[in-house]
């Protein structure tokens, strides 16, 4: 990927949303100060929904600062900027920024957020209110639009949070806010601007500060180096050692060093979909696909393990106890340092015979720099195309035609459908897959691809999403904005015609109560109409094809679709699939 991001340009090629006429000279009133922080920071973009609320700050960017650095993105709803953001940071680990109008403009970006905040990712929110003084305030607009402690919104489900009250106190706000924010376990957090204090003129502009200085760079946090003896001596003392590939950086070193440290133990990989492709899932020492779930083959390696190393891996206590596993285990994980009392995403609290608070990468290294490099040569599993007989498109059909259709290109699978099936795709970098949205927030997809389509621009990769009916419904105006600001992407839509998930689910509740699971379509199909998606995505700018109803019409569908976004243009099509899940899935919504 490109170091610096590219500026951002029209449909015509030409830089898009340059103010004319700025006047030159300092900061004239607060929220210029606000404005310079964020420069200062090396924010790339700011993604937001216009509101009064901000408008100081709004007038800073386009004229104080030229609208660039950060470069605003223009989006049709607040969930969009903060999923952008989001999708930003899965692909390149930096930190973007988000501006959200007022009480009513959180409200709406809080689900959005909760998934960032799930996936552990960096994002700067800005909002405001006010004025906080109220002989300030408009009548009616600005009472109703004014809180007394707005971050309580979402202070569960962000890292922290701040209502400075004067342009220095601003700045401050910022900079431990970023610095906060990309320290892991990272987050999303939130400073709350007064409008009273971006509005207000500055009587001299305040002392430049370097922001470095401030925002100290953290190095990853080490492993204890006696606990790295003793998790080195417990996994080559193992028959059975099994590593639980989890959270990790999008790098091609850490990648290299995940397969030296398999390797060199011998040991068999698991990888999860609800996470960032962390290993090559056609490797040997791979078992099955990357699954949401626990598969078969899986839940098998698990039993059968007696040393499990876990690296940042969501749910350890659940996948510990669905296998039955009673495997000893070395737990790497700072999760810890972020759990509160509101959110349960923290999940079930797991066994751990040596626990390493430490980074995850920081870890493989360590536990390498004890281990023997392998001398073995470790051949790819072949993976054979699956075959699939006549009759409705199903979704592991799809993605096998769509991975054939790009062929040799670098692909980056963005978004999958939770009905996807991996055994279509395999994963050989750490860019092929960015994992899912977090916390389950349907919706999330369309938005969360368009940040991590802007991210790879230039990279050479085609960004590919699959999102479900209900997701992309949820979320399409957020393409409106990949289509205005020239960002690549293709959407595919595994349409189903149904909100399926909980098809399952009231088919599960009537099996219980002996009722009849013919009705569990009632309330959860999405038919009489029919939704057009190619035509909603045309109604944003993008190029629509479908809807697709044979297996024949896939793949000049997808040819042209890829087509579109080489191009620079944004393409979706509708595939009319099959409701259904992979076994695993299925299984586990079924028992409940």
């Amino acid at each position: 990927m490109p170091d610096h991001p590219m500026p951002l340009t029209d449909r015509a090629g030409s830089q898009i949303e340059r103010p004319v006429s700025l006047p030159a000279g300092n900061a004239l009133f607060g929220s210029d100060v606000v404005a310079e922080t964020l420069r200062a920071l090396d924010m790339p973009f700011i993604a937001l929904n216009p509101g009064s609320s901000y408008r100081g700050l709004h007038d800073s960017l386009v004229n104080h600062l030229g609208n660039a650095a950060p470069q605003m993105l223009l989006c049709l709803h607040e969930e969009h900027a903060i999923a952008i953001a989001h999708g930003y940071a899965k692909v390149t680990g930096r930190m973007m920024a988000a501006a959200v109008h007022a009480n009513v403009g959180l409200m709406h970006a809080s689900m959005a957020l909760f998934n960032a905040w799930c996936d552990r990712m960096p994002i700067l929110v800005l909002g405001a209110t006010g004025p906080v003084d109220a002989p300030k305030r408009r009548p009616w607009i600005d009472w109703i639009h004014t809180a007394r402690d707005q971050g309580a919104l979402i202070r569960h489900y962000t890292k922290w949070d701040d209502q400075p009250a004067s342009p220095d106190a601003a700045r401050e706000s910022l900079l431990r806010a970023a610095w906060l924010a990309t320290t892991p376990p990272c987050g999303p957090t939130y400073i709350n601007l007064d409008v009273g204090m971006q509005e207000a003129p500055l009587a001299d502009p305040p002392p430049p500060v370097d922001p470095t200085r401030f925002r100290p760079v953290m190095a990853p946090a080490l492993p204890d180096p006696a606990l790295v003896r003793e998790a080195v001596a417990m996994l080559r003392g193992a028959k059975h050692p099994l590593l639980l590939f989890g959270r990790g950086s999008r790098t091609e070193a850490a990648w290299d060093n995940r397969v030296a440290l398999a390797e060199a133990l011998g040991a068999r990989v698991l990888t999860d979909m609800k996470l960032a492709a962390a290993f090559p899932t056609d490797h040997s020492l791979h078992v099955g696909p990357a699954t949401t779930f626990l598969a078969k083959e899986a839940t098998q390696a698990l039993v059968e393990s007696d040393v499990v190393l876990s690296l940042g891996w969501i749910d350890l206590a659940g996948t510990l106890r669905s296998a039955g596993a009673t495997s000893r285990v070395i737990n790497v994980s700072l999760d810890h340092q972020v759990h509160n009392g509101w959110s349960m995403d923290y999940q079930g609290l797991p066994p751990s015979d040596v626990f390493l608070a430490a980074d995850t990468d920081a870890t493989v290294t360590a536990l390498l720099a004890q281990l023997p490099r392998s001398t073995q040569r470790f051949e790819p599993k072949p993976w054979p195309d699956m075959t699939f007989d006549p009759g409705p498109i199903s979704v592991p059909q799809m993605a096998q035609t769509l991975r054939h259709a790009l062929g040799s290109r670098p692909t980056s699978l963005l978004h999958v459908s939770l009905s996807w099936n991996a055994l279509a795709w395999p994963f050989r970098g750490p860019l092929d897959y960015i994992g899912g949205d977090g916390g389950g927030g349907i919706g999330g997809g369309p938005g969360i691809a368009v940040g991590a389509a802007l991210a790879l621009r230039g990279s050479g990769r085609i960004p590919v999403a699959v999102c479900g009916d209900g997701d992309f419904l949820m979320g399409v105006t957020a393409l409106w904005t990949a289509v205005h600001y020239g960002i690549p992407l293709m959407i595919v839509v595994a349409n189903n015609r149904s909100f399926f998930n909980d098809e399952l689910h009231q088919e599960r509740v009537a099996r219980a109560r002996n009722r009849p699971v013919e009705n569990r379509w009632i309330g959860q199909r999405i038919g009489d109409p029919d939704i057009d998606m190619a035509k909603m995505a045309e109604a944003q700018g993008a190029a629509g094809f479908g809807p697709v109803r044979e297996s024949a019409e896939m793949a000049p569908a997808f040819e042209q679709a890829i087509a579109v976004v080489e191009r620079g243009g944004v393409a979706v099509v509708d595939v009319r699939v099959a409701p259904g899940y992979s076994p695993s899935a299925t299984a586990a919504l079924l028992r409940g």
